[in-house]
């Protein structure tokens, strides 16, 4: 099954006009303490035991981490164990966040 993904602007836009998406962190928590986009932090260590935070069956699901290799890494499990279709991979990750959307963020 092939990940989806979605570009910063694409996420932006969701954002911007307020569509129907979950946003999740799978970065560990000393990342999110250092920046964060506001998504709900998981992270990949906890993710089996809050599968159900991923299985949505209505709602576009975007996973982010720092450059983009995590998220898609659980992504591509959980499409394979649980079949989810609704899971979107944030290209470059919260790197690119900063860099195209928010130059205000820190980079690390």
């Amino acid at each position: 099954m092939k990940i989806k993904s979605l570009n910063v602007q694409e996420l932006k836009a969701l954002r911007d006009n307020n569509e129907d998406h979950i946003l999740i962190d799978v970065r560990e928590q000393h990342e999110y303490d250092l920046v964060n986009m506001g998504g709900e932090l998981i992270p990949i260590s906890q993710v089996p035991a809050h599968i159900d935070k991923f299985d949505r069956d209505t709602e576009k699901v975007v996973v982010h981490c720092r450059s983009g290799a995590r998220s898609m890494n659980i992504i591509a499990q959980l499409q394979q164990l649980r079949g989810f279709e609704n899971l979107y991979n944030l290209e470059g990750g919260i790197l690119a966040w900063a860099r195209e959307i928010d130059p205000s963020l820190p980079s690390y």
